[in-house]
């Protein structure tokens, strides 16, 4: 997995929605102490310095060197590149020890990790009690009545070059495993439907979608599904490329603590 994201982790890093700040804030009032999270698939960060603010060390890690390269830098937050060759006992190790992480978050990325074995890593390393895990992913964008349309068009293109894994997120984390107690916030197979405010130029959405595993994927085949005619329908669509919008990201989340 960590090849789809070194392509086009400049892409990533520009393109990506911020997450709400509230949102954090919800997770640190369901943990009982605040001394030690732990970030997994941080990509560049942009969860993990949210993170830092409540609790006193993140632990960022991530199997893609190249994003750990373009981190953001928090001087709370500790990233480590983790190759999949690392055991569990590896990773536990630089983490901290077991039963002492008082949250972990997975942004964007637990659809593609091995469950059953992330999920048994995860349940070592929670604090009994108080420990919590959460994950959420967004899979929709809506702009207006004239451009969700043609986008919509767009997005059946890509559904050939995605990854099998990548369904969980097309369904909204519904069918996702989540073998943790509720916390008040989604459980498994009953998400919480949340949103992602952004303001952005059409230049700006552009390379967030260009940052798609399946957009490089197609490339890679030969395939160009951002070719010159669908940018310039897509830009029509927007209202030209240098026109500011606020668009909204349909996201959902799962949270939950250790039975």
């Amino acid at each position: 997995m960590a090849g789809l994201f070194d392509k086009q982790a400049d892409l990533y890093v520009e393109g990506r929605p911020n997450y709400p700040k509230e949102w954090f804030s919800w997770l640190s009032d369901r943990t009982s102490s605040h001394s030690l999270a732990w970030d997994v698939g941080t990509g560049n960060g942009q969860a993990a310095i949210s993170v830092a603010e409540h609790y006193n060390q993140v632990i960022a890690t991530d199997i893609s060197e190249s994003q750990i390269t373009r981190s953001i830098h928090h001087p709370r937050v500790k990233y480590l590149h983790t190759p999949t060759s690392l055991t569990n006992d590896d990773l536990i190790s630089l983490i901290g020890s077991e039963n002492s992480v008082d949250l972990i978050t997975a942004g964007q990325a637990v659809h593609w990790f091995d469950l059953p074995n992330f999920y048994s890593l995860a349940t070592r390393l929670l604090k009994k009690p108080g420990g919590v895990i959460a994950v959420w992913c967004y899979n929709g964008v809506i702009v207006d009545p004239t451009f969700d349309p043609i986008f919509n068009e767009f997005h059946k293109t890509t559904l050939p070059y995605w990854d099998p894994k990548v369904h969980y997120v097309f369904d909204g984390y519904k069918t996702l495993p989540f073998p943790f107690e509720d916390v008040g916030l989604g459980s498994e197979g009953r998400p919480i439907e949340l949103e992602i405010p952004k303001t952005v130029s059409f230049e700006g959405f552009l390379r967030m979608v260009k940052s798609w595993s399946a957009v490089t994927t197609a490339k890679e085949k030969g395939v160009d599904l951002l070719d010159e005619s669908v940018v310039k329908e897509l830009m029509n669509a927007w209202g030209g490329s240098d026109l500011v919008r606020s668009v909204v990201y349909k996201a959902f989340m799962i949270a939950g603590k250790v039975n």
